[in-house]
């Protein structure tokens, strides 16, 4: 008769329980529920492949692939045959961009499942993509051969047909009127001229490239400034938010904290829009690159496709450059520091380093201007590996010194989807602010933007529900195989 130990069977009968309620919360979009659970039923049974799949899939909803590529590999470790454990590692490096190891691990999956079209019809689009990003790569044109596609557009010797009835920019100035029609234009899925689109992104473009890496903002006494989150393609819910705190204006004044687009379905409408006010008063509009502002992210989540279905291809490359001349971070009044990520892997970064930064590029693999973009607060002290794969996790210690040797008294971030809007962490020194309410139609999270008024900057934070949009999903423009593997 076999040894049974009454204990193990328990704890496996008991982890088979808890794997149903995770299942359950993963179908209802609550996906860091799901996590938690799973986690339980690992600590109750760590050797059941299914639950580090699981988990893999449910980090891989909230955009952490780094943990995803963890937990698939440890469920390939406790069964090399496991089909399902190499597929979801294998959706995890292509959702970061990594489309080599993404075809190994399809490629296996096909060599497991012979015989599952589904299988080889994913492995198929998997090759496809690789085989694209190959060849964009053998003909790239180096970043010091590169000549400004802004160089070579003449905008003015666009004709407008007579029979468009959209906004139209009288001349080289940007009105309130003509941002207000072509709001009205994009509320109903009209589309601006492409010779207006190309004149907003070009004086864009000019301003931008003037400013320094770390941009300093100053708050009268008595006045107040607003900072939203990740709007991602969200054009909708941007409106809303322009409906409850008003239209931007020097008075009104906003800064957008990055990741404007990628995502949501309407990125084109939200990005000439913040251009437009942009244009219309410098002063009332500013803009910090987050990691979805570069070419890598728009290729995979759905920018470059919408470019090229509601503009032309022309402007893919446009929308790259400028992007490239976002600022990184910006200071309100020498206390309040935003930037869209996070903190660094190194102690002893002073905003003189951020400053010197030479943003003029697609976002690197490592350093300060990767770490900007991509890193999360953890609510362990130090620092620990990114969840996402990309960056670094950094404790509520890094924060306050970071802040001390700045002479600085907050930390403001966007970055991650949060249920109520916003987070406060790191003993009040941190606050994520994410704005795109109900995000990609799944998360029924609420989003936020946070007002400050001078001289003592108190944040007010105020949350706000998603609004209904044209029946257009998110994720229509990206790029098919990504949606396969979603």
């Amino acid at each position: 008769m076999a040894n049974i130990n009454p204990t193990s069977n328990g704890s496996i009968e008991k982890a088979e329980e808890i794997k149903i309620l995770a299942n359950e919360a993963f179908k209802a979009n609550k996906f860091s529920q799901s996590i938690d659970l799973y986690s339980e039923a690992i600590n109750l049974n760590g050797h059941n492949a299914v639950y580090w799949a699981n988990r893999a899939f449910a980090h891989t909803k909230l955009e952490e692939y780094g943990c995803a590529v963890q937990d698939a590999t440890k469920a390939i470790e406790i069964n090399p045959k496991y089909s399902k454990g190499y597929y979801r590692r294998g959706a995890a490096y292509l959702s970061m961009g990594k489309f080599k190891e993404a075809l190994k691990d399809f490629q296996q999956v096909k060599r497991i499942c012979p015989n599952d079209p589904d299988a080889a019809r994913k492995l198929r689009e998997c090759e496809k993509a690789y085989q694209k990003i190959r060849f964009e790569e053998a003909i790239a044109v180096q970043d010091s051969q590169r000549h400004s596609v802004a160089d070579s557009i003449d905008y003015h010797s666009i004709e407008v047909e007579a029979q468009y009835n959209g906004a139209r920019i009288e001349g080289e100035v940007v009105t309130l009127q003509f941002v207000k029609k072509m709001l009205d234009d994009f509320k109903n899925q009209k589309c601006l001229h492409k010779r207006y689109a190309y004149q907003i992104i070009l004086q864009a473009r000019e301003m931008l490239r003037a400013m320094s890496s770390l941009v300093d903002i100053t708050i009268p006494d008595g006045h107040h400034f607003t900072v939203c989150g990740d709007v991602h393609g969200q054009f909708y819910d941007l409106l809303n938010i322009f409906e409850l705190n008003g239209l931007p204006s020097e008075e009104n004044p906003y800064l957008f904290n990055g990741d404007f687009v990628d995502r949501g379905s309407f990125s084109v409408e939200v990005i000439l829009t913040l251009f437009a006010f942009k244009c219309m008063a410098p002063s009332a509009m500013h803009l910090a690159r987050g990691n979805h502002e570069s070419k890598n992210m728009n290729k995979i989540y759905g920018f470059e496709g919408e470019v090229k279905s509601k503009l032309s291809e022309a402007f893919v490359e446009l929308f790259a450059e400028v992007f490239c001349c976002l600022p990184l971070a910006h200071v309100i009044n020498d206390k309040v520091f935003v930037v869209h990520g996070g903190l660094f892997s190194v102690d002893g970064v002073k905003l003189s380093d951020i400053r010197a930064i030479d943003r003029f590029c697609e976002p690197p693999e490592e350093g300060l201007m990767c770490e900007i973009l991509w890193s999360d607060p953890q609510p362990q002290y130090g620092r620990g590996p990114s969840k996402r794969g990309v960056g670094l996790s950094f404790g509520e210690d890094v924060t306050k010194r970071f802040l001390q040797e700045n002479n600085l008294d907050l930390l403001v971030r966007s970055h991650e989807v949060k249920d109520e809007g916003y987070e406060i962490e790191h003993d009040g020194k941190l606050i994520t602010v994410f704005s795109a309410p109900n995000y990609c139609d799944q998360m029924g999270n609420k989003g936020a933007f946070i007002r400050f008024k001078a001289p003592h900057l108190k944040p007010d934070i105020v949350t706000f529900p998603s609004v209904p949009h044209p029946n257009v999903m998110p994720m229509a423009y990206a790029n098919n195989f990504l949606r396969l593997f979603s």
